[in-house]
């Protein structure tokens, strides 16, 4: 990896999108980074006097906060990407029974392939919900990329459908205990250790209980899989879980499709937060326009992030297009072009996200006092001209594609378009291709193509 420059100046840029307190975009921006934390954002006559260890030329370029994806199941799907048809019945049941198979050195290659992606459309921070079977041999992966981590053990004391081990319950509560003590804080603290009961359907009340209890007692968070009432009877699962103790400001809970209004309200008083998966949902066929609750989630002020769930759920890690989803479907669905506008869709990649994820006091912006998480698109490109509003242009007109260079905590990992952490991305993405074949021939699963392939 690129070692940190001690200071770091990013001058001339066409376009700041700070996503501070006051919203600034500032035009002809220059940024300045010291050990990391962002020092100052002005224009950049106000610093033309200002040194740094490297400069960086930010002219045809727009800055942004580094994204956060708050559900990326990233150490297994890379190696198996592409093998379902979008039909398929029993996705997840296969899903878990390939990651069973894998070795650790196939989930590290697997995880740098998937981080490489990700870094290279612009995410910097990510929560991994707890698919990580190796998370040592992970670490590696996740220091040589630089990025940061939300990461954790998902249990279950449940029978279940869908291959996942299911633990004795006292067994399931000391996993989580043994992987936040022994991986929080790790790598200078860009990695975080979260408790990851998988469901309220595959856990026990007790489990989810004591993983409550335990990010409580450590300061950290929580997060699990979840859905709301719409389709059932009894009491909403929500409802359950607000009964049960277990939401709170240290809560997140992904995916939640068919929220009713009184779910969105108990969200909304606990101070839990959500991760909304929509590019997930229109590949599944979710139905956006009769479970999609994103807006009134905003309306009640919960804090809502993006998630790119795996890359066999919406098959890919750029979360510009999943901003691009998240300002466009509700208008669709609802015909009305007043929700979720592009401004609201960035806030929930950077700072309404990082709010979510429990990183808002230093992530999230491009302001003063906030790590150095930072990233430049070439907009010397057909795809962001002409440019009046670089928000909107990011939003509707680019995608993660035209990123030209990712800083985190200071650190440059993308430069000119390259992993700077990577040697040999092609020799990384063989090795991931054999991993896949031999994780298909162990497992006996695979799925004819729709046209053929002579």
């Amino acid at each position: 990896m690129t070692a940190a420059a001690t200071t770091l100046k990013i001058e001339h840029l066409e376009f700041a999108v700070t996503v501070d307190a006051g919203r600034r975009v500032i035009s002809d921006a220059t940024i300045h980074v010291a050990d990391g934390v962002i020092t100052a954002v002005e224009k950049s006559e106000a610093l033309v006097d200002l040194p740094a260890d490297r400069v960086i030329d930010g002219r045809r370029k727009v800055a942004t906060p580094g994204f956060l994806n708050g559900h990326l199941h990233i150490s297994y799907a890379h190696a198996v990407r592409g093998i379902f048809p979008d039909d398929v019945q029993d996705r997840l049941a296969q899903v878990f029974l390939m990651q069973s198979a894998m070795t650790a050195e196939e989930e590290y290659v697997t995880t740098l392939l998937g981080l490489t992606e990700m870094l290279l459309t612009g995410t910097t921070t990510l929560v991994d919900p707890g698919t990580t079977r190796f998370p040592e041999a992970t670490l590696a992966a996740y220091e040589a990329a630089g990025c940061r981590v939300m990461i954790g053990e998902h249990v279950t004391d449940r029978a279940n459908a869908v291959n996942l081990p299911v633990y004795e319950t006292a067994d399931a509560i000391g996993a989580m205990q043994r992987s936040v003590a022994s991986l929080d804080g790790r790598l200078d603290g860009r990695v975080r250790a979260w408790t990851m009961p998988f469901s309220l359907q595959v856990c026990s009340g007790e489990l989810l209980q004591a993983a409550k209890a335990i990010a409580d007692e450590t300061a950290t968070m929580m997060t699990l899989h979840h859905g709301g009432s719409m389709g059932r009877s009894g009491p909403s699962p929500t409802r359950q879980l607000a009964d049960l103790g277990v939401l709170g400001p240290n809560v997140v809970l992904s995916h939640c499709m068919g929220l009713s209004d009184e779910e969105v309200r108990i969200i909304a008083d606990t101070g839990a937060t959500v991760v909304m998966c929509p590019s997930t949902v229109t590949k599944s066929g979710g139905g956006i326009a009769e479970h999609g609750r994103l807006p009134e989630l905003l309306e009640a002020g919960v804090a809502v992030a993006l998630g790119t769930d795996s890359v066999n759920s919406s098959n890919f890690t750029d979360l510009v297009r999943v901003m691009q989803l998240a300002a466009t479907v509700y208008k669709d669905a609802r015909g009305d072009t007043r929700l979720v506008p592009p401004e609201t869709a960035v806030e929930l990649a950077t700072r309404t996200g990082a709010a979510a994820l429990g990183v808002g006091d230093r992530l999230g912006a491009v302001e003063v006092g906030r790590r150095a998480d930072i990233v430049l698109f070439d907009t010397a490109r057909p795809q962001w001209r002409g440019l009046t509003d670089p928000v909107r242009n990011l939003v509707h007109s680019s995608s993660g594609d035209s990123v030209d260079t990712v800083i985190v905590d200071g650190r440059v990992v993308v430069d000119a378009g390259r992993a700077t952490f990577v040697e040999d991305v092609w020799a990384l993405i063989e090795d991931v291709e054999r991993a896949g074949a031999r994780i298909r021939h162990a497992t006996g699963i695979s799925h004819p193509t729709s046209w053929p392939i002579i």
